[in-house]
């Protein structure tokens, strides 16, 4: 099992020597951090080739005592099988792709061997979600990634709008993950009737909670509370309307954060929860029905917003919520193995997509589609590997996205047919936002008032280029490998209704795009004019953004901060500290008057005490 201790601590290790011996040595920093990770890679690989020739190999768990109290033991540990083996290979695959690109991205940024640091921080904290063994072991490992977040979308924090950006994403996180940990506890105390009883270990749980709930010793309305509090956390995480409005604004970090959050860490951290833990909700229906709605509405929410955003990063960063949503309705139908295999196929794709996103900026300092134009006559490479990733991802025929979007839209004319319609709906809107970007960023020219100059614009070095191309071939082939197959199950029954429908309405949406933004066949003008209602609803993001704001802003800041501070001024500023204060200088002077220091005064309240005794004395 060293192999797998070498997995989880070997990003760790190289973040560890980047602060001590490297953090002004920027070569060395970016060596240890691509060395860390792709160390990590090579065992999970070296794991995943044993589990083939091995299957009975899996599942796997070593674990040390890490808090020992009394009553409570919980341990910190690793458990593969093939759930957290096949994310930990996205992870520590797509992850090392990225590293290896940041290096030409990132080269003369003045923190270099920071973004490196907290860069192999945040692949520890991801592996460690992935390969606990117990819901405190994973918590930890939950709340670093929000941390480490925080830390790579600010990373320009002189940069007013990243530094609100990584305090936006740190805050509404903490909202979901209060509600996350109250479930983690609940669980914990239903799982036995004494302390000692009670444990936070996954298997354990597993086994003993439907006992319980079989034997009445669970009341009943307690696993579905359970799990809406543990459906909060992949709320927060996956960015699941109504918590989704974090994910845009994180666009203000470097470009490869954007593709590690987006593809294989932050967000995929909640679809993960949700299929580790659903045994859980597997017996809560009323729950699934909940996920697979939230799940949906987000699919089809954020592809509505796509269609008018302009900045090519906001672009996919909408594409990921609604994939996400996508994966979440998959689950919420009891598609385990559909939400994990669209969890694989987007990790490639959509890091594809950021990182040619990235590459595109880098060549021409600009991500405004409409500012650009024309890039695929100077940016011939970015823009064919790009279009590979957008093909992808609006399901194009033969490419990993179409297969794994099939097996959810299958699931949901099986089980829901107004999901089913909202899900073939989405496809047509992401097929033609993607066909919008396309067109106009690559193949259009440029706005007049455009300062970047498609024609200065250069293609990217080879070091960036390379992993761009092995996420491309990804994409290409991701469908043809098994991925159903070694999470245990088939994939579901080619369904040609289902696949007919889907293309025709994603080819209705790349040739709208096409006939709009290319041939201008059509006038987006026009277009934008005559649904103005629903354009405003979508520039205005359904208004969410707004009634957060007016929430902060009137009920939190001037009602109940305006409230706590009146109470702090008033009673306990005024009352008790300046009222206690003021008594006892009321009393200090009273009690000065009475030491005037003059004898006669004295005698005299001497001769009034003595004839107010005997008065008492001769009245008794």
């Amino acid at each position: 099992m060293v192999t797998a201790w070498l997995i989880l601590f070997a990003p760790l290790a190289a973040a560890i020597a980047i602060l001590l011996v490297a953090i002004h040595r920027p070569r060395l920093a970016s060596t240890l951090a691509i060395a860390g990770l792709g160390t990590s890679f090579a065992a999970t690989v070296w794991w995943f080739l044993q589990a083939l020739h091995q299957p009975m190999l899996l599942p796997s768990e070593t674990s040390v005592n890490w808090i020992s109290l009394p009553n409570l033991t919980i341990p910190f540990g690793i458990l593969l099988d093939q759930l957290s083996l096949l994310m930990a290979l996205v992870v520590t695959g797509v992850g090392s792709a990225i590293f290896i690109y940041s290096t030409g991205y990132m080269a003369g940024d003045a923190a270099y061997s920071r973004f490196f640091g907290v860069l192999s921080l945040f692949a520890f904290s991801m592996l460690t979600i992935v390969l606990s063994t117990n819901w405190i072991e994973l918590f930890m490992g939950w709340e670093l990634v929000g941390f480490c977040s925080y830390l790579l979308i600010g990373h320009w924090y002189a940069k007013p709008s990243a530094a609100d950006a990584g305090k936006k994403a740190f805050m509404v996180n903490r909202v979901a993950d209060f509600g996350f940990l109250l479930g983690i506890l609940a669980l914990w105390a239903a799982s036995g009737a004494t302390p000692a009883e009670r444990t936070f270990h996954f298997h354990t749980l597993q086994l003993r909670l439907p006992l319980l709930a079989h034997a009445g010793t669970i009341a009943a309305g307690t696993l579905p509370v359970i799990g809406v509090l543990i459906f909060c956390g992949p709320m927060g995480k996956s960015a699941q309307f109504p918590l989704h409005v974090w994910l845009p604004d994180a666009m203000e970090g470097p470009t490869p954060v954007s593709a590690l959050i987006h593809a294989a860490t932050m967000v995929a951290a909640g679809v993960y929860l949700l299929c580790r833990a659903f045994w859980l909700f597997e017996g809560v229906p009323q729950v699934l029905t909940l996920i697979a709605w939230v799940g949906g509405l987000t699919a089809f929410l954020s592809a509505g917003l796509a269609l008018v955003e302009n900045d090519l990063k906001r672009i996919l960063a909408y594409s990921t919520l609604s994939q996400l949503g996508y994966m979440v309705m998959a689950l919420g139908l009891g598609g385990r193995v559909a939400g994990m295999y669209h969890l694989t196929t987007h990790a490639f794709f959509k890091a594809l997509l950021f990182l040619a996103a990235g590459s595109v900026i880098h060549g021409t300092h600009e991500q405004d589609i409409h500012k650009l134009g024309g890039l695929w006559r100077s940016m011939r490479w970015t823009s064919l590997l790009f279009l590979i990733g957008a093909l992808a991802l609006a399901g194009f025929p033969g490419l990993s996205g179409f297969f794994s979007k099939e097996e959810i839209l299958v699931l949901a004319h099986e089980h829901s047919a107004p999901l089913y319609w909202i899900g073939t709906l989405t496809a047509g809107l992401t097929a033609f936002y993607i066909g919008r970007a396309w067109c106009v960023a690559f193949l259009g020219h440029p706005h007049a008032d455009s300062h970047s100059g498609h024609g200065a614009a250069h293609e990217s070095p080879p070091v960036m280029l390379i992993p761009l191309a092995l996420l491309a071939l990804l994409s290409l082939s991701a469908g043809y490998v098994g991925i159903p197959r070694f999470l245990g199950e088939h994939a579901e029954e080619f369904h040609w209704g289902v696949a007919i429908i889907s293309l025709i309405v994603v080819g209705l949406g790349l040739g709208l795009a096409w006939l709009i933004y290319y041939r201008r066949a059509i006038s987006a003008q026009q277009l934008a004019h005559a649904l103005a209602l629903p354009h405003t609803l979508l520039q205005h993001r359904y208004y969410i953004d707004d009634a957060y704001t007016w929430y902060v802003e009137t009920i939190q800041q001037r009602l109940i901060a305006g409230l706590c501070a009146w109470i702090e001024r008033a009673l306990i500023i005024g009352l008790f500290v300046n009222g206690i204060a003021w008594l006892t200088q009321t009393a200090g002077r009273v009690l000065r008057r009475l030491q005037t220091g003059v004898v006669q005064t004295y005698a005299l309240v001497f001769l009034l005490g003595i004839l107010a005794l005997l008065s008492r004395v001769f009245a008794w």
